[in-house]
């Protein structure tokens, strides 16, 4: 019944049975039999079926947590914490100045430590990662602190914070970071993002109205066109621009300076598996 359960959390997600089929690697005629055979041993329907949308109704939207926590205590059954050595699949979401930044290394103590641990590394934005770890979809994730409440079942671990600083082409004079801001273009750190509100934030503080060259988020892209001339950008102070020696220079906020917090994200349920807790040790070493 496990798989009846997999693919009911993910027809829940996807809101039908074709898009869960596609994420599940299931056709849609197996993913509407495996809901078929999970409702009759249930006794009763769990979506209310409108075209071609499934919406849980209200005994799926009762069921859907305990299907969740079902999955979570076989995941705990199957890991034996008392042999001393780790095996199996870790995926590992990351943002792109993670990749570059600190996760190479750890990804190098854990195949140290763990050799027969295959780690699957997942990019994506700082939203879409949480989202996917809070759909199961990923185990460990290093993103962003959002600018919002997590939901409970979700466990935060603070690994460090990043100041933002502000760069600049190597001709441009002057070291007063709001002044500079106020005379040149700014390619702006994508505002949608979790780092990209911090400068949105920043700048509304500082009463700064902009002239916006570009918008983008990545933030060695950024620094390309930096590095090009196209403008300034307020970026925090991570990733590989900064051990590649950019040819920007770098101007300090001094005691406007603010953060971006990167966390590392798994469920509660989860935290405490030999994987996960290995996998955190490398990420702090």
């Amino acid at each position: 019944m496990l798989r009846e359960l997999k693919t009911f959390i993910a027809v829940a997600r996807h809101g039908t049975f074709a898009a869960a089929g596609m994420h599940a690697g299931l056709t849609q005629s197996a993913v509407s039999a495996q809901i078929r055979n999970l409702e009759n041993a249930l006794g009763h329907s769990l979506f209310d079926r409108t075209g071609r949308q499934a919406v849980l109704n209200a005994a799926g939207e009762r069921a859907l947590p305990m299907a969740k926590e079902m999955l979570e205590i076989f995941e705990r059954m199957a890991n034996n914490d008392s042999s001393g050595s780790y095996s199996g699949e870790l995926k590992i979401g990351a943002i792109a100045s993670v990749q570059t930044g600190l996760l190479p290394a750890a990804l190098v103590r854990l195949r140290e430590a763990a050799p027969r641990v295959e780690a699957k590394l997942v990019p994506g934005v700082s939203l879409n990662l949480l989202n996917q770890v809070d759909a199961g979809d990923l185990d460990v994730a290093i993103l962003i602190r959002p600018p919002f409440p997590l939901p409970k079942e979700l466990y935060t671990q603070v690994l460090r914070e990043e100041p933002f600083v502000l760069i600049v082409p190597l001709d441009v004079q002057g070291d007063d970071p709001l002044q500079i801001l106020r005379e040149q273009p700014l390619v702006r750190y994508d505002r949608t993002s979790f780092g990209g509100r911090l400068v949105s934030r920043f700048l509304r503080e500082q009463r700064l109205n902009v002239d916006v060259a570009l918008e983008l988020d990545e933030l060695d892209g950024i620094v390309k066109m930096i590095e090009h001339g196209l403008g300034v950008s307020l970026i925090p102070l991570a990733g590989l621009w900064v051990e590649s020696g950019a040819k920007v220079r770098i101007i300090e906020l001094g005691e406007l300076t603010f953060y971006r917090e990167l966390i590392l994200l798994l469920r509660h349920s989860q935290r405490k598996l030999a994987i996960q807790q290995l996998f955190s040790t490398c990420v702090q070493y």
